[in-house]
Protein backbone atom coordinates (compact mmCIF):
# COMPACT_ATOMS: atom_id res chain seq x y z
CA UNK A 1 0.00 0.00 0.00
CA UNK A 2 1.44 3.18 -0.95
CA UNK A 3 1.76 6.33 1.69
CA UNK A 4 -0.76 8.25 -0.05
CA UNK A 5 -3.32 5.57 0.02
CA UNK A 6 -1.93 5.18 4.32
CA UNK A 7 -2.68 7.96 4.77
CA UNK A 8 -6.30 8.36 2.90
CA UNK A 9 -7.11 5.18 4.71
CA UNK A 10 -6.07 6.82 8.75
CA UNK A 11 -8.11 9.90 7.62
CA UNK A 12 -11.06 8.08 6.55
CA UNK A 13 -11.17 5.78 10.35
CA UNK A 14 -10.47 9.29 12.09
CA UNK A 15 -13.16 10.93 10.85
CA UNK A 16 -15.33 8.10 11.32
CA UNK A 17 -14.21 7.58 15.06
CA UNK A 18 -14.98 11.29 15.19
CA UNK A 19 -18.51 10.73 14.23
CA UNK A 20 -18.49 7.88 16.32
CA UNK A 21 -17.30 9.48 19.38
CA UNK A 22 -19.75 12.59 18.35
CA UNK A 23 -22.94 10.82 18.02
CA UNK A 24 -25.57 11.81 20.92
CA UNK A 25 -27.84 9.36 21.73
CA UNK A 26 -31.71 10.07 21.47
CA UNK A 27 -33.55 11.02 24.54
CA UNK A 28 -37.38 11.96 24.31
CA UNK A 29 -38.10 15.16 25.63
CA UNK A 30 -40.72 16.73 26.81
CA UNK A 31 -42.26 20.69 26.73
CA UNK A 32 -43.94 22.01 30.37
CA UNK A 33 -47.55 22.61 30.29
CA UNK A 34 -47.67 26.67 31.17
CA UNK A 35 -51.61 26.54 30.40
CA UNK A 36 -54.08 27.60 33.26
CA UNK A 37 -58.04 27.84 33.22
CA UNK A 38 -59.18 31.46 32.33
CA UNK A 39 -60.39 32.66 35.98
CA UNK A 40 -60.94 31.57 39.82
CA UNK A 41 -64.63 32.92 39.36
CA UNK A 42 -66.63 34.07 36.38
CA UNK A 43 -64.87 37.78 37.43
CA UNK A 44 -61.98 38.76 35.61
CA UNK A 45 -60.78 41.40 37.63
CA UNK A 46 -56.86 41.49 37.94
CA UNK A 47 -57.20 43.28 40.92
CA UNK A 48 -54.86 41.15 43.25
CA UNK A 49 -54.24 40.79 47.27
CA UNK A 50 -50.89 39.08 46.51
CA UNK A 51 -49.37 42.34 45.73
CA UNK A 52 -50.52 43.54 49.27
CA UNK A 53 -47.39 44.16 51.45
CA UNK A 54 -47.94 41.99 54.57
CA UNK A 55 -48.21 44.86 56.88
CA UNK A 56 -51.04 46.20 55.02
CA UNK A 57 -53.04 42.96 54.85
CA UNK A 58 -52.24 42.14 58.68
CA UNK A 59 -54.04 45.39 60.66
CA UNK A 60 -53.44 43.74 64.16
CA UNK A 61 -50.08 45.61 65.62
CA UNK A 62 -49.27 43.03 67.60
CA UNK A 63 -48.99 40.15 65.07
CA UNK A 64 -47.41 42.32 62.93
CA UNK A 65 -44.28 42.72 65.64
CA UNK A 66 -44.48 38.92 65.88
CA UNK A 67 -44.44 38.44 62.16
CA UNK A 68 -41.36 40.76 61.91
CA UNK A 69 -39.48 39.27 65.02
CA UNK A 70 -40.08 35.78 63.03
CA UNK A 71 -38.45 37.23 59.99
CA UNK A 72 -35.04 37.91 61.71
CA UNK A 73 -34.75 35.23 63.94
CA UNK A 74 -36.29 32.10 62.77
CA UNK A 75 -34.15 29.31 62.18
CA UNK A 76 -34.97 27.65 59.07
CA UNK A 77 -35.00 31.38 57.48
CA UNK A 78 -31.71 31.79 57.95
CA UNK A 79 -30.45 28.40 56.88
CA UNK A 80 -32.44 29.28 53.53
CA UNK A 81 -30.39 32.32 53.61
CA UNK A 82 -26.59 30.69 53.71
CA UNK A 83 -28.09 28.08 50.70
CA UNK A 84 -28.23 31.42 48.80
CA UNK A 85 -24.87 32.23 49.88
CA UNK A 86 -23.89 28.21 48.54
CA UNK A 87 -25.85 28.94 45.47
CA UNK A 88 -23.70 32.29 44.24
CA UNK A 89 -20.47 30.76 45.20
CA UNK A 90 -20.83 28.19 42.93
CA UNK A 91 -21.46 30.91 40.08
CA UNK A 92 -18.27 32.27 41.12
CA UNK A 93 -17.12 28.78 40.61
CA UNK A 94 -18.39 28.33 37.16
CA UNK A 95 -17.30 31.81 36.12
CA UNK A 96 -13.54 30.71 36.87
CA UNK A 97 -13.85 27.35 34.93
CA UNK A 98 -14.40 29.95 31.88
CA UNK A 99 -11.45 31.71 32.27
CA UNK A 100 -7.66 30.83 32.40
CA UNK A 101 -6.34 28.43 34.93
CA UNK A 102 -2.97 30.63 35.98
CA UNK A 103 -0.79 29.88 38.68
CA UNK A 104 2.94 29.35 39.70
CA UNK A 105 5.45 27.36 40.41
CA UNK A 106 8.49 27.37 42.43
CA UNK A 107 11.11 24.29 43.03
CA UNK A 108 13.96 22.81 43.92
CA UNK A 109 15.37 19.58 44.26
CA UNK A 110 18.46 17.32 42.96
CA UNK A 111 18.24 14.56 40.47
CA UNK A 112 20.88 11.76 39.96
CA UNK A 113 20.55 9.38 36.43
CA UNK A 114 22.46 6.90 35.39
CA UNK A 115 25.21 6.77 33.69
CA UNK A 116 24.61 3.87 31.25
CA UNK A 117 21.69 5.37 29.54
CA UNK A 118 20.92 8.01 26.90
CA UNK A 119 20.80 10.90 29.48
CA UNK A 120 23.70 9.81 31.63
CA UNK A 121 25.85 8.89 28.47
CA UNK A 122 25.08 12.39 26.97
CA UNK A 123 25.60 14.23 30.17
CA UNK A 124 28.93 12.61 31.07
CA UNK A 125 30.60 14.76 27.96
CA UNK A 126 29.04 17.76 29.46
CA UNK A 127 31.50 20.36 31.19
CA UNK A 128 30.05 22.56 34.16
CA UNK A 129 33.23 24.86 33.62
CA UNK A 130 36.23 24.18 31.16
CA UNK A 131 37.61 20.72 32.40
CA UNK A 132 34.98 20.28 34.85
CA UNK A 133 32.00 17.55 34.01
CA UNK A 134 28.90 17.43 34.87
CA UNK A 135 28.90 16.10 38.19
CA UNK A 136 26.68 12.62 39.30
CA UNK A 137 24.18 14.34 41.55
CA UNK A 138 22.74 17.55 39.80
CA UNK A 139 20.59 20.11 41.57
CA UNK A 140 17.85 21.88 40.04
CA UNK A 141 16.13 25.04 40.51
CA UNK A 142 13.13 26.13 38.57
CA UNK A 143 10.34 28.91 38.80
CA UNK A 144 7.86 30.44 36.26
CA UNK A 145 3.75 30.63 35.37
CA UNK A 146 1.97 28.23 34.40
CA UNK A 147 -1.06 28.24 32.42
CA UNK A 148 -4.35 25.64 31.22
CA UNK A 149 -7.37 27.05 29.65
CA UNK A 150 -9.73 25.13 27.89
CA UNK A 151 -11.63 26.58 24.56
CA UNK A 152 -14.99 26.81 25.29
CA UNK A 153 -15.92 25.63 21.48
CA UNK A 154 -19.68 23.62 22.48
CA UNK A 155 -20.45 26.34 25.56
CA UNK A 156 -20.04 23.43 27.88
CA UNK A 157 -19.11 25.83 30.46
CA UNK A 158 -21.05 29.17 29.47
CA UNK A 159 -24.26 26.18 30.12
CA UNK A 160 -22.63 24.56 33.21
CA UNK A 161 -22.47 28.95 34.64
CA UNK A 162 -25.70 29.62 33.69
CA UNK A 163 -27.51 26.67 35.38
CA UNK A 164 -25.27 27.59 38.49
CA UNK A 165 -27.16 31.46 37.88
CA UNK A 166 -30.61 29.73 37.40
CA UNK A 167 -30.40 27.62 40.76
CA UNK A 168 -29.31 30.54 42.47
CA UNK A 169 -32.53 32.11 41.78
CA UNK A 170 -33.77 29.37 42.57
CA UNK A 171 -32.70 29.38 46.41
CA UNK A 172 -33.89 32.86 46.04
CA UNK A 173 -37.48 32.08 45.23
CA UNK A 174 -37.13 29.09 47.76
CA UNK A 175 -36.26 31.67 50.30
CA UNK A 176 -39.44 33.74 49.53
CA UNK A 177 -41.18 30.74 49.58
CA UNK A 178 -40.15 30.05 52.97
CA UNK A 179 -41.12 33.96 54.31
CA UNK A 180 -44.50 33.12 52.79
CA UNK A 181 -44.46 30.23 54.58
CA UNK A 182 -43.40 31.54 57.78
CA UNK A 183 -45.45 34.83 57.41
CA UNK A 184 -48.73 32.27 57.55
CA UNK A 185 -47.94 30.01 59.99
CA UNK A 186 -47.12 32.71 62.43
CA UNK A 187 -50.76 34.40 61.42
CA UNK A 188 -52.57 30.96 61.39
CA UNK A 189 -50.96 29.96 65.03
CA UNK A 190 -52.15 33.32 66.37
CA UNK A 191 -55.26 33.45 65.45
CA UNK A 192 -55.63 29.65 66.86
CA UNK A 193 -54.26 30.92 70.33
CA UNK A 194 -56.73 33.64 70.44
CA UNK A 195 -59.61 31.11 69.80
CA UNK A 196 -58.31 28.98 72.58
CA UNK A 197 -58.18 32.09 74.71
CA UNK A 198 -61.84 33.13 74.44
CA UNK A 199 -62.98 29.08 74.06
CA UNK A 200 -61.35 28.91 77.84
CA UNK A 201 -63.14 32.28 78.88
CA UNK A 202 -66.08 30.48 77.85
CA UNK A 203 -65.33 27.42 79.50
CA UNK A 204 -64.75 29.17 83.03
CA UNK A 205 -68.80 31.35 82.41
CA UNK A 206 -69.97 28.24 81.86
CA UNK A 207 -68.21 26.22 84.82
CA UNK A 208 -69.65 29.20 86.88
CA UNK A 209 -73.49 28.77 85.59
CA UNK A 210 -72.97 24.78 86.10
CA UNK A 211 -71.63 25.49 89.55
CA UNK A 212 -74.51 27.09 90.32
CA UNK A 213 -76.96 24.73 88.84
CA UNK A 214 -75.22 22.20 90.81
CA UNK A 215 -76.42 24.11 94.13
CA UNK A 216 -79.84 24.27 92.59
CA UNK A 217 -79.99 20.63 92.37
CA UNK A 218 -78.87 20.02 95.77
CA UNK A 219 -81.28 22.40 97.52
CA UNK A 220 -84.02 20.51 95.19
CA UNK A 221 -82.67 16.96 96.08
CA UNK A 222 -83.64 18.29 100.27
CA UNK A 223 -86.83 19.35 99.38
CA UNK A 224 -87.16 15.51 97.40
CA UNK A 225 -88.20 17.56 94.19
CA UNK A 226 -85.18 15.83 92.60
CA UNK A 227 -82.96 12.32 93.46
CA UNK A 228 -79.55 11.86 93.86
CA UNK A 229 -78.71 10.84 90.32
CA UNK A 230 -79.51 14.46 89.22
CA UNK A 231 -76.69 15.72 91.34
CA UNK A 232 -74.38 13.34 90.26
CA UNK A 233 -75.35 14.23 87.00
CA UNK A 234 -74.28 17.96 87.65
CA UNK A 235 -71.89 17.00 89.41
CA UNK A 236 -70.22 15.00 86.88
CA UNK A 237 -70.97 17.59 84.14
CA UNK A 238 -68.84 20.39 86.41
CA UNK A 239 -65.89 18.09 86.49
CA UNK A 240 -66.41 17.68 83.03
CA UNK A 241 -66.19 21.38 82.23
CA UNK A 242 -63.24 21.67 84.29
CA UNK A 243 -61.41 18.91 82.90
CA UNK A 244 -62.05 20.65 79.36
CA UNK A 245 -60.70 24.00 80.97
CA UNK A 246 -57.35 22.29 81.52
CA UNK A 247 -56.97 20.56 77.86
CA UNK A 248 -57.62 24.46 76.92
CA UNK A 249 -54.77 25.59 78.82
CA UNK A 250 -52.72 22.78 77.67
CA UNK A 251 -53.39 23.94 74.18
CA UNK A 252 -52.88 27.79 74.92
CA UNK A 253 -49.18 26.69 76.39
CA UNK A 254 -48.31 24.46 72.89
CA UNK A 255 -49.54 27.58 70.70
CA UNK A 256 -47.65 29.95 72.44
CA UNK A 257 -44.86 27.96 72.43
CA UNK A 258 -44.85 27.09 68.48
CA UNK A 259 -45.11 30.74 67.90
CA UNK A 260 -42.15 31.07 69.84
CA UNK A 261 -40.44 28.64 67.99
CA UNK A 262 -41.43 30.08 65.03
CA UNK A 263 -39.45 33.62 66.14
CA UNK A 264 -36.48 31.52 67.24
CA UNK A 265 -36.73 32.34 71.02
CA UNK A 266 -37.52 30.62 74.05
CA UNK A 267 -40.87 30.39 75.34
CA UNK A 268 -42.47 33.37 77.10
CA UNK A 269 -45.79 35.27 76.92
CA UNK A 270 -46.73 36.01 73.86
CA UNK A 271 -48.68 39.68 73.13
CA UNK A 272 -51.95 39.39 72.41
CA UNK A 273 -55.24 41.35 72.14
CA UNK A 274 -58.03 38.49 73.62
CA UNK A 275 -60.91 40.26 73.90
CA UNK A 276 -60.83 41.64 70.12
CA UNK A 277 -61.15 37.92 68.88
CA UNK A 278 -64.97 37.90 68.48
CA UNK A 279 -64.79 41.02 66.99
CA UNK A 280 -62.43 40.91 63.98
CA UNK A 281 -63.88 40.85 60.23
CA UNK A 282 -61.92 38.86 57.51
CA UNK A 283 -60.36 41.48 55.03
CA UNK A 284 -62.32 41.13 51.73
CA UNK A 285 -59.87 39.21 49.01
CA UNK A 286 -59.48 39.85 45.93
CA UNK A 287 -57.49 36.80 43.98
CA UNK A 288 -56.93 37.57 40.32
CA UNK A 289 -56.67 35.57 37.68
CA UNK A 290 -54.64 32.00 37.61
CA UNK A 291 -51.70 33.24 35.25
CA UNK A 292 -50.55 35.92 37.98
CA UNK A 293 -49.67 32.51 39.83
CA UNK A 294 -47.03 32.27 37.67
CA UNK A 295 -45.52 35.50 38.82
CA UNK A 296 -46.72 35.85 42.43
CA UNK A 297 -45.70 32.38 43.72
CA UNK A 298 -42.04 31.89 44.85
CA UNK A 299 -42.59 28.02 44.79
CA UNK A 300 -44.22 28.17 41.50
CA UNK A 301 -41.33 30.90 40.44
CA UNK A 302 -38.55 28.31 41.88
CA UNK A 303 -39.64 25.29 40.33
CA UNK A 304 -39.52 27.30 36.94
CA UNK A 305 -35.75 28.07 37.13
CA UNK A 306 -35.02 24.48 38.33
CA UNK A 307 -36.74 23.78 35.41
CA UNK A 308 -34.26 26.01 33.39
CA UNK A 309 -31.28 24.54 34.97
CA UNK A 310 -31.93 21.39 34.21
CA UNK A 311 -32.52 22.03 30.28
CA UNK A 312 -28.91 23.65 30.81
CA UNK A 313 -27.90 20.59 32.55
CA UNK A 314 -28.74 18.67 29.35
CA UNK A 315 -27.04 20.83 27.10
CA UNK A 316 -23.67 20.28 29.46
CA UNK A 317 -24.10 16.18 29.37
CA UNK A 318 -24.61 16.60 25.67
CA UNK A 319 -21.35 18.48 25.23
CA UNK A 320 -19.71 16.04 26.85
CA UNK A 321 -19.53 13.98 24.10
CA UNK A 322 -17.91 16.22 21.92
CA UNK A 323 -14.10 16.71 21.62
CA UNK A 324 -12.80 19.35 24.32
CA UNK A 325 -9.87 21.63 23.11
CA UNK A 326 -7.11 22.39 25.91
CA UNK A 327 -4.43 25.17 25.46
CA UNK A 328 -0.99 25.04 27.81
CA UNK A 329 1.46 27.82 28.22
CA UNK A 330 4.39 27.43 30.54
CA UNK A 331 6.95 30.40 30.65
CA UNK A 332 9.83 30.88 33.59
CA UNK A 333 13.59 30.23 34.95
CA UNK A 334 15.51 26.95 35.50
CA UNK A 335 19.16 26.31 35.95
CA UNK A 336 21.31 23.47 38.04
CA UNK A 337 22.45 26.59 39.77
CA UNK A 338 21.46 29.50 41.50
CA UNK A 339 23.65 31.96 40.20
CA UNK A 340 22.90 31.16 36.38
CA UNK A 341 19.10 31.12 37.43
CA UNK A 342 17.77 34.51 35.64
CA UNK A 343 20.40 34.63 32.65
CA UNK A 344 18.32 35.02 29.17
CA UNK A 345 18.20 33.37 26.88
CA UNK A 346 20.32 30.48 28.85
CA UNK A 347 17.74 29.57 31.29
CA UNK A 348 14.81 31.03 30.27
CA UNK A 349 12.22 27.90 29.18
CA UNK A 350 8.52 28.64 27.66
CA UNK A 351 6.30 26.31 26.16
CA UNK A 352 2.68 26.46 24.01
CA UNK A 353 0.79 23.11 23.61
CA UNK A 354 -2.75 22.47 22.48
CA UNK A 355 -4.54 19.55 22.37
CA UNK A 356 -8.10 17.90 21.13
CA UNK A 357 -9.84 15.20 22.81
CA UNK A 358 -12.69 13.28 23.35
CA UNK A 359 -14.22 10.22 23.85
CA UNK A 360 -13.97 7.49 21.36
CA UNK A 361 -14.62 4.04 23.37
CA UNK A 362 -16.30 3.03 26.27
CA UNK A 363 -18.45 6.05 26.87
CA UNK A 364 -20.92 4.30 28.88
CA UNK A 365 -20.01 6.59 31.42
CA UNK A 366 -20.88 9.71 29.16
CA UNK A 367 -24.02 8.65 28.44
CA UNK A 368 -25.41 7.66 31.70
CA UNK A 369 -24.91 11.05 32.87
CA UNK A 370 -26.48 12.47 29.37
CA UNK A 371 -29.57 9.80 30.38
CA UNK A 372 -29.68 11.38 33.72
CA UNK A 373 -29.82 14.68 32.82
CA UNK A 374 -32.40 14.36 31.10
CA UNK A 375 -34.33 11.94 33.59
CA UNK A 376 -33.98 14.77 36.02
CA UNK A 377 -35.05 17.57 33.23
CA UNK A 378 -38.21 15.39 32.91
CA UNK A 379 -38.72 15.09 36.74
CA UNK A 380 -38.14 19.16 36.74
CA UNK A 381 -40.85 19.54 33.83
CA UNK A 382 -43.51 17.26 36.23
CA UNK A 383 -42.52 19.22 39.03
CA UNK A 384 -43.33 22.76 37.75
CA UNK A 385 -46.65 21.31 35.98
CA UNK A 386 -47.62 19.41 39.61
CA UNK A 387 -46.46 22.81 41.43
CA UNK A 388 -48.92 25.50 39.31
CA UNK A 389 -51.52 22.70 39.35
CA UNK A 390 -51.25 22.43 43.65
CA UNK A 391 -51.21 26.03 43.60
CA UNK A 392 -54.71 26.68 41.15
CA UNK A 393 -56.17 24.09 43.66
CA UNK A 394 -55.21 25.75 47.01
CA UNK A 395 -56.78 28.78 45.89
CA UNK A 396 -60.22 26.94 45.03
CA UNK A 397 -60.14 25.12 47.78
CA UNK A 398 -59.91 28.48 50.16
CA UNK A 399 -62.20 30.30 47.36
CA UNK A 400 -64.37 28.02 48.25
CA UNK A 401 -63.58 27.54 52.51
CA UNK A 402 -64.12 31.14 53.06
CA UNK A 403 -67.63 31.05 51.01
CA UNK A 404 -69.17 28.00 52.94
CA UNK A 405 -67.61 29.08 56.28
CA UNK A 406 -69.37 32.53 56.11
CA UNK A 407 -72.47 30.41 55.99
CA UNK A 408 -71.48 28.60 58.63
CA UNK A 409 -70.98 31.08 60.96
CA UNK A 410 -74.30 33.11 60.34
CA UNK A 411 -76.28 29.73 61.45
CA UNK A 412 -74.10 28.98 64.14
CA UNK A 413 -74.51 32.46 65.61
CA UNK A 414 -78.38 31.98 65.52
CA UNK A 415 -77.60 28.84 67.13
CA UNK A 416 -75.71 29.99 70.15
CA UNK A 417 -78.57 32.62 70.67
CA UNK A 418 -80.91 30.41 70.57
CA UNK A 419 -79.40 28.05 72.76
CA UNK A 420 -78.24 30.93 75.52
CA UNK A 421 -82.18 31.43 75.37
CA UNK A 422 -83.02 28.03 76.15
CA UNK A 423 -80.86 27.97 78.99
CA UNK A 424 -82.96 30.81 80.86
CA UNK A 425 -86.25 28.86 79.22
CA UNK A 426 -84.74 25.26 81.30
CA UNK A 427 -84.31 26.88 84.23
CA UNK A 428 -87.43 28.80 84.93
CA UNK A 429 -89.47 25.48 83.86
CA UNK A 430 -87.41 23.19 86.15
CA UNK A 431 -88.47 25.75 89.12
CA UNK A 432 -91.94 25.34 87.75
CA UNK A 433 -91.44 21.84 87.98
CA UNK A 434 -92.72 21.96 83.85
CA UNK A 435 -89.48 20.61 82.78
CA UNK A 436 -86.68 17.78 84.32
CA UNK A 437 -83.09 17.92 85.44
CA UNK A 438 -81.80 16.20 82.31
CA UNK A 439 -83.59 18.90 79.94
CA UNK A 440 -81.46 21.44 81.50
CA UNK A 441 -78.38 19.93 81.91
CA UNK A 442 -78.96 18.85 77.60
CA UNK A 443 -79.09 22.41 76.89
CA UNK A 444 -76.27 23.75 79.10
CA UNK A 445 -74.45 21.16 77.57
CA UNK A 446 -75.06 22.18 74.08
CA UNK A 447 -75.27 25.75 74.67
CA UNK A 448 -71.04 25.27 75.79
CA UNK A 449 -70.54 23.04 72.67
CA UNK A 450 -72.34 25.55 70.49
CA UNK A 451 -70.42 28.94 71.60
CA UNK A 452 -67.13 26.79 71.20
CA UNK A 453 -67.93 25.89 68.10
CA UNK A 454 -68.42 29.18 67.16
CA UNK A 455 -65.14 30.23 68.33
CA UNK A 456 -63.48 27.99 66.43
CA UNK A 457 -65.60 28.78 62.97
CA UNK A 458 -64.16 32.13 63.66
CA UNK A 459 -61.08 30.98 63.91
CA UNK A 460 -61.04 29.31 60.24
CA UNK A 461 -62.51 32.03 59.04
CA UNK A 462 -59.67 33.77 59.70
CA UNK A 463 -57.07 31.04 58.54
CA UNK A 464 -59.03 30.50 55.39
CA UNK A 465 -58.25 34.50 54.63
CA UNK A 466 -54.53 34.18 55.59
CA UNK A 467 -54.74 30.56 53.15
CA UNK A 468 -55.86 32.17 50.68
CA UNK A 469 -53.29 35.69 50.90
CA UNK A 470 -50.53 32.77 51.22
CA UNK A 471 -51.82 30.66 48.12
CA UNK A 472 -52.03 33.44 46.12
CA UNK A 473 -48.18 33.99 46.57
CA UNK A 474 -48.82 36.57 49.32
CA UNK A 475 -46.67 37.55 51.95
CA UNK A 476 -42.82 37.98 50.87
CA UNK A 477 -42.22 41.07 49.02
Amino acid sequence: MSKNNLYKSLGLIFICATYIACKVPDFAQRNENKNVPVGFTASQDTLNTANLQWRRFFTDPKLVDLIDTALKNNQELNITLQDIEIAKNDIRVRKGDILPNVGYRVGAGVEKVGRYTSTGAGDASTDILPGKEVPDILPDYAFGLQANWEADIWHKLHNAKKAAVDRYLSTVEGRNFVVTNLVAEVANTYYELLAQDNQLDIVKKTIALQSNALELMKIQKQASRVTELAVRKFEAEVLSSKSLEFDIEQNITESQNKINFLLGRYPQEIARDKNSFTDLVPPTVQVGIPSQLLANRPDIRQAEFDLAASKLDVKVAKAQFYPSLGISATVGFQAFNPAYLIRTPESLLYSLAGDLAGPLINKNAIKAEYLTANAKQLQAVFNYEKTILNGYMEVANQLSSISNLQKSYDLKAKQVVALTQSIEISNDLFRSSRADYFEVLMTQRDALQSRLELIDTKKQQLNAVVNIYHALGGGWK
